[in-house]
Protein backbone atom coordinates (compact mmCIF):
# COMPACT_ATOMS: atom_id res chain seq x y z
CA UNK A 1 0.00 0.00 0.00
CA UNK A 2 0.98 3.27 -0.60
CA UNK A 3 0.31 6.57 0.71
CA UNK A 4 0.67 10.51 0.38
CA UNK A 5 1.09 12.49 3.28
CA UNK A 6 -0.05 15.96 3.41
CA UNK A 7 2.26 19.34 4.10
CA UNK A 8 0.48 19.21 7.29
CA UNK A 9 1.66 16.18 8.20
CA UNK A 10 4.99 16.64 9.83
CA UNK A 11 7.86 15.44 7.27
CA UNK A 12 9.60 14.15 11.02
CA UNK A 13 6.13 11.61 10.98
CA UNK A 14 6.86 10.96 7.19
CA UNK A 15 10.48 9.61 7.64
CA UNK A 16 9.27 7.44 10.76
CA UNK A 17 7.00 5.95 8.48
CA UNK A 18 9.26 5.04 5.75
CA UNK A 19 11.81 3.84 8.73
CA UNK A 20 8.91 1.17 9.75
CA UNK A 21 8.63 -0.19 5.85
CA UNK A 22 5.77 1.75 4.79
CA UNK A 23 5.49 3.53 1.50
CA UNK A 24 4.96 7.32 2.42
CA UNK A 25 5.39 10.00 0.07
CA UNK A 26 5.01 14.04 1.50
CA UNK A 27 3.52 16.63 -0.52
CA UNK A 28 6.12 18.80 0.84
CA UNK A 29 8.79 16.65 -1.26
CA UNK A 30 6.52 16.87 -4.31
CA UNK A 31 5.47 20.44 -4.78
CA UNK A 32 4.78 22.67 -1.84
CA UNK A 33 1.61 24.03 -2.45
CA UNK A 34 -0.23 21.54 -4.18
CA UNK A 35 -3.56 22.14 -4.19
CA UNK A 36 -6.12 19.44 -3.03
CA UNK A 37 -7.86 18.91 -6.16
CA UNK A 38 -4.02 18.07 -7.32
CA UNK A 39 -3.52 15.52 -4.37
CA UNK A 40 -6.64 13.79 -5.14
CA UNK A 41 -5.79 13.41 -8.92
CA UNK A 42 -2.43 12.49 -7.86
CA UNK A 43 -3.46 9.58 -5.39
CA UNK A 44 -5.49 8.01 -7.81
CA UNK A 45 -3.04 8.21 -10.35
CA UNK A 46 -0.95 6.30 -8.32
CA UNK A 47 -3.09 4.45 -6.37
CA UNK A 48 -1.81 6.05 -2.51
CA UNK A 49 -4.18 7.02 -0.04
CA UNK A 50 -3.94 10.50 0.71
CA UNK A 51 -3.03 10.76 4.60
CA UNK A 52 -4.58 14.73 6.44
CA UNK A 53 -5.86 16.69 8.70
CA UNK A 54 -7.18 18.85 6.36
CA UNK A 55 -11.31 18.39 6.37
CA UNK A 56 -11.52 19.93 2.31
CA UNK A 57 -11.23 16.11 1.58
CA UNK A 58 -14.44 15.57 2.47
CA UNK A 59 -16.32 17.99 0.46
CA UNK A 60 -13.54 17.35 -3.19
CA UNK A 61 -15.02 13.64 -2.79
CA UNK A 62 -19.02 14.39 -1.81
CA UNK A 63 -19.37 18.28 -3.19
CA UNK A 64 -16.76 17.93 -6.01
CA UNK A 65 -17.12 14.57 -6.74
CA UNK A 66 -13.46 13.36 -7.24
CA UNK A 67 -12.71 10.30 -6.43
CA UNK A 68 -8.91 9.94 -4.59
CA UNK A 69 -7.81 6.34 -4.08
CA UNK A 70 -8.74 6.61 -0.31
CA UNK A 71 -8.31 9.42 2.63
CA UNK A 72 -7.23 9.04 6.17
CA UNK A 73 -8.70 11.74 7.90
CA UNK A 74 -7.54 12.56 11.23
CA UNK A 75 -9.22 14.13 13.86
CA UNK A 76 -6.89 13.46 16.31
CA UNK A 77 -5.08 16.52 18.43
CA UNK A 78 -1.88 17.32 16.82
CA UNK A 79 0.34 17.27 20.10
CA UNK A 80 3.03 16.17 18.94
CA UNK A 81 5.52 14.62 16.58
CA UNK A 82 5.98 11.53 18.30
CA UNK A 83 2.20 11.12 19.28
CA UNK A 84 1.16 11.50 15.34
CA UNK A 85 3.49 8.70 14.35
CA UNK A 86 2.34 6.33 16.91
CA UNK A 87 -1.12 6.89 15.81
CA UNK A 88 -0.29 6.58 12.89
CA UNK A 89 1.63 3.45 12.98
CA UNK A 90 -0.90 1.96 14.65
CA UNK A 91 -3.50 2.56 12.02
CA UNK A 92 -1.23 1.75 9.40
CA UNK A 93 0.32 -1.41 10.41
CA UNK A 94 -1.59 -2.49 13.69
CA UNK A 95 -4.99 -1.92 13.04
CA UNK A 96 -5.29 -4.04 10.02
CA UNK A 97 -7.89 -1.69 8.17
CA UNK A 98 -8.27 -1.97 4.28
CA UNK A 99 -7.86 2.05 3.30
CA UNK A 100 -8.38 1.32 -0.70
CA UNK A 101 -11.67 3.49 -2.11
CA UNK A 102 -12.65 4.37 1.34
CA UNK A 103 -12.81 8.01 3.51
CA UNK A 104 -11.48 6.54 6.84
CA UNK A 105 -12.03 9.35 9.65
CA UNK A 106 -9.89 8.43 12.80
CA UNK A 107 -10.20 9.96 15.79
CA UNK A 108 -8.55 8.98 19.11
CA UNK A 109 -11.43 6.77 20.19
CA UNK A 110 -12.92 5.66 17.03
CA UNK A 111 -12.85 5.16 13.68
CA UNK A 112 -15.58 5.87 10.92
CA UNK A 113 -15.02 4.34 7.33
CA UNK A 114 -16.75 5.40 4.46
CA UNK A 115 -16.99 3.12 0.87
CA UNK A 116 -16.08 6.04 -1.90
CA UNK A 117 -17.09 3.22 -4.55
Amino acid sequence: MKFIADENIPLKVVKRLRDEGLDVKSITEIKVGMKDEEIARLSEKEKAIIITFDKDFGEIIFKKLMKPYGVILLRIPPKSVDYIFNFLKWLLIESKIEFERKLVVAREDKIRIINLQ
